[in-house]
């Protein structure tokens, strides 16, 4: 990590952190969840910065990313991700995205197909099955519940009880994570209107291979086996992996075989390129 370089990029008038492996490699944009920041993927990119150059972005609102009081909608999530591949001259790399980062990827591959090379998404919300609606309002009020419970708490508190809801987590995993939401923004909780997004029209508009990574629902998993196989309905080129034995964050919670699949993946796409 000592090489690894972090500045801000000018992106639809604001200002987003990237950290950034680097090296002459393929890159791979790493796309974090909801409350999580870049440096979230830390683990994945110390994994894969012998072959890959991994640039990890905060998204508005996270981490130390500009905190706009509204704009948290997809497409304007998937926008500064496109804005920040043109920004950095990136060509047609993959992006792995996680929940709301692979929402993220997802729409950025619908609306701006000529941009990432593939998209690999491990457990987004199952938007194309049911959107989201104003019925979700009780959901946020929760979420937001939790976020000021959590930022209550010292960096250390936050650690030792993640370390003990999540023992399946590496030690690598806790210190990125509490300090994502020390970092969050509230104004990312102005999320209710994310999705005005034309799911159908949009899924069917991407092009480039995509790898959907699924783990178990009874463990906290969001997309089922019916989800899946909508999405691939949308998606025919879409590949299905599932992991068992995690939930919502399949690489927190199963990390060597979830490299394994990235890995694989990523090889395939780029002997195939």
């Amino acid at each position: 990590m000592a090489t690894w370089q972090s500045r801000d990029i000018e992106v639809n008038g604001l200002r987003l952190r990237d950290t950034r492996t680097g090296g002459d490699k393929p890159p791979v944009v790493l796309a974090h969840g909801f409350s999580d920041d870049g440096l979230c993927w830390t683990p994945v990119a110390e994994a894969l910065e012998a072959d890959y150059d991994l640039i990890m972005v905060d998204a508005r609102g996270h981490g130390r990313s500009d905190d706009p009081e509204q704009g948290y909608g997809l497409a304007d999530l998937a926008a500064d991700r496109a804005g920040v591949i043109t920004a950095l001259g990136l060509r047609r790399p993959a992006v792995l995205g996680h929940s709301m980062g692979a929402a993220t990827a997802l729409v950025l591959a619908g609306t701006h197909p000529e941009l990432p090379g593939a998209i690999l998404l491990e457990d987004p919300p199952s938007w194309w099955v049911a959107a989201p609606s104003e019925a979700n309002a009780e959901q946020w009020a929760r979420m937001r519940a939790w976020i000021i419970a959590l930022k209550r708490k010292t960096r250390g508190e936050l650690i030792a009880g993640q370390r003990a809801a999540s023992p399946d987590w590496s030690e690598a995993e806790l210190g990125p994570w509490a300090d994502s939401k020390l970092r969050f923004s509230f104004n990312a909780l102005n999320h209710l209107a994310a999705d005005a997004v034309d799911w159908q029209a949009t899924l069917r508009r991407i092009s480039c291979p995509t790898l959907l990574i699924t783990a178990d629902p009874e463990r906290g998993a969001i997309v089922t086996e019916e989800g899946a196989e909508a999405l691939r309905a949308l998606v025919p080129q879409a590949r299905v992996v599932h992991v068992p034995g995690a939930g919502h964050s399949i690489r927190r919670e199963q990390f060597a075989r979830y490299i394994e699949v990235v890995r694989a993946f990523l090889a395939e796409v780029h002997t195939r390129g």
